[in-house]
């Protein structure tokens, strides 16, 4: 009798699947790249500066993968950044790069967004920066909105209140296009015929030639409470087409996504650890996410 063959349901992603990918060669190529060519967008400098007005202000960047932000917040003239990635190739070649250009002032640690709590490094800065910034979607290539939360809770408990964040996301609501791409996905959550790597409505995993990717597309209700939850009190969003016309570079660089600007209220969420393995719960994005993933060092 021949023995019956069985096939293992897929595993679900995880935070060690979305840093193995940020880790994999092509991706720190197609990070390492943008940080040394592309640099910020036009979007991301008006956003900058307008929210973070004194150049002097101790500033906390999450996800800064190989440093394309990093430095170009150094480039507009903020000296007191401390930067932090899950991505240790990521994290080698931001500190390259801030070496190459001799950018004093900036420290990059490596460091997960959703356990800052037990990083040496944080331990002593509770509420010590003026303000916080997640870039090009970092946030959302965190699987599972638990684990979200917990990074946005870490960094609102290493900000002094009133500290301003920014941070930005795709919109699977944004036009009637996204909206109608997004309709046979429903479909497939509700009749249980998704992605089974997936985690919740609003996840994609996809390969192209810059590598694998693990993005969360969110509607703008989740981020508005997840701000809540966290300890950030709201203030304004954006598309980035409403705020600059970016350059065909940028373009072809990453899609369309939504600005945030936030600020720490008065009493900080306690923040708590999340949780890597993820939980089911009930876009379509071209360009990879962030700069990087989100280790001790």
């Amino acid at each position: 009798m021949t023995p019956r063959q069985t096939t293992a349901a897929p595993r679900k992603i995880t935070a060690d699947t979305v840093r193995a990918d940020f880790n994999d060669p092509v991706a720190v190529v197609h990070y390492t790249r943008a940080a040394h060519k592309l640099g910020l967008w036009e979007s991301e400098r008006i956003c900058i500066e307008r929210i973070f007005p004194d150049k002097n202000a101790r500033l906390l960047e999450a996800g800064c993968g190989a440093g394309r932000v990093t430095l170009g917040l150094w480039k507009l003239g903020y000296r007191r950044i401390t930067a932090f990635d899950f991505a240790g190739e990521l994290v080698g070649q931001a500190r390259d790069l801030a070496a190459r250009r001799g950018a004093t002032g900036i420290t990059i640690h490596h460091a997960d967004a959703t356990r800052l709590a037990g990083h040496p490094a944080f331990a002593p800065d509770a509420g010590a920066f003026d303000g916080a910034l997640f870039m090009f979607n970092g946030l959302m290539q965190i699987p599972g909105r638990e684990n979200r939360r917990a990074a946005l809770a870490h960094l609102r408990a290493l900000c002094r209140p009133g500290a301003p964040l920014l941070i930005t996301t795709h919109d699977r609501d944004a036009t009637v296009f996204e909206r109608a791409l997004w309709l046979p996905e429903a479909e497939r959550w509700a009749s249980g015929t998704q992605d089974p790597r997936l985690l919740e409505y609003g996840d994609r995993y996809f390969e192209d030639q810059n590598g694998r990717t693990f993005m969360h597309l969110p509607d703008r209700a989740e981020i508005l409470a997840a701000l809540a939850a966290t300890g950030w009190e709201h203030r304004h969003d954006a598309l980035r087409r409403e705020i600059a016309r970016e350059s065909r570079a940028v373009r072809e660089f990453s899609d369309e996504c939504r600005f945030w600007h936030a600020v720490a209220a008065a009493s900080p969420k306690p923040p708590q650890d999340g949780r890597h393995e993820g939980r089911p719960a009930r876009g379509r994005a071209r360009g990879r996410g962030r700069d990087g993933g989100n280790e001790n060092e």
